[in-house]
């Protein structure tokens, strides 16, 4: 019934792989396990190496990106649904699988299950992507159903293989972030709507905050480039919050890039040491796109 993609970069996936399987043999379902390493670091492999007799396990020679290796998966998937699953994701319900094995006999086109962080702070050189985390990705199905698509993530999701073999990941994205965004834009445009429920994975690697900041660069460049791809569309500009804030403001920017020059390196700073304040790393985000 589903094929399990789980794409892997730089990291262990036998705590996932173990939960998996256990979870498969409980179903008594037809799921396949598929795991594609994405250029990761050869001690990595090495680990990873070890499922490729009871899983379906390729390695790719370099990097292709977080859109292209999820439409890699379309080659090697057999049935009709595919699960996606982030490799540094914990799964924490005993019926996780099951939740979505309840779901097909209503033929969804594609369900979110949601992300939740560990309820123990982290140290303070990671406090900046849990903040954000907390605040603004963990939210309840009731709310994510509100928009939809919007609320879109692609570390826990699962969509029947005929809809993504129309709708894939747009593979001119090759670096971090908000390929997201632009495949719930996507399905938007063909009025197809994102079914969510309340089967969330917990997100299990939080990175230090210069690494999710250097990420958020990443993610705000493919911003820039996503409103290209989409002649600035005021749809996608009204689903990012970022984005209209700066479509509001934009007209001060011969004011606003010369002072945002001045204070991002600051604000960044500030983030790195403490991370404790999403108000600012919002303020630090509309700064890089005035001064890209």
């Amino acid at each position: 019934m589903i094929s399990i993609c789980i794409p892997i970069y730089n990291f262990d996936v036998s705590a996932l792989i173990t939960a998996l399987k256990l979870q498969i043999e409980q179903t008594q379902m037809g799921c396949e396990l598929l795991l594609i390493d994405d250029g990761s670091e050869e001690r990595f492999k090495r680990i990873n190496r070890n499922y490729s007799a009871e899983c379906q396990y390729v390695e790719l020679e370099k990097n292709v990106g977080r859109s292209k290796i999820r439409n890699l998966f379309l080659s090697y998937a057999t049935q009709p649904y595919l699960l996606f699953l982030d490799c540094d994701v914990v799964i924490d319900f005993p019926n996780f699988l099951q939740n979505y094995l309840d779901q097909l006999p209503l033929q969804p086109k594609i369900i979110c299950g949601g992300r939740l962080y560990p309820k123990e702070m982290p140290d303070k050189n990671r406090m900046l992507r849990w903040n954000y985390g907390v605040q603004c990705e963990s939210q309840p199905s009731g709310v994510r159903a509100l928009y939809p698509n919007k609320s879109f993530m692609t570390n826990n999701f699962l969509i029947e293989k005929e809809l993504f073999t129309s709708v894939r990941f747009d593979e001119r994205l090759t670096q971090y972030g908000h390929e997201d965004t632009l495949f719930g834009y996507e399905l938007s445009k063909r009025n197809i709507h994102i079914l969510h429920i309340e089967n969330p994975v917990v997100n299990g690697d939080i990175e230090t905050n210069e690494e999710f900041l250097k990420k958020t660069e990443a993610g705000v460049e493919n911003l820039i480039h996503i409103l290209n791809f989409t002649n600035y569309d005021q749809q996608i500009i009204n689903s990012i919050r970022l984005l209209k804030t700066y479509q509001r403001v934009k007209i001060l920017k011969p004011i606003l890039k010369p002072i945002f020059s001045l204070i991002n390196p600051i604000l960044r700073n500030k983030l790195i040491k403490k991370g404790n304040s999403v108000m600012l790393f919002n303020l630090y985000k509309l700064g890089l796109l005035f001064c890209n």
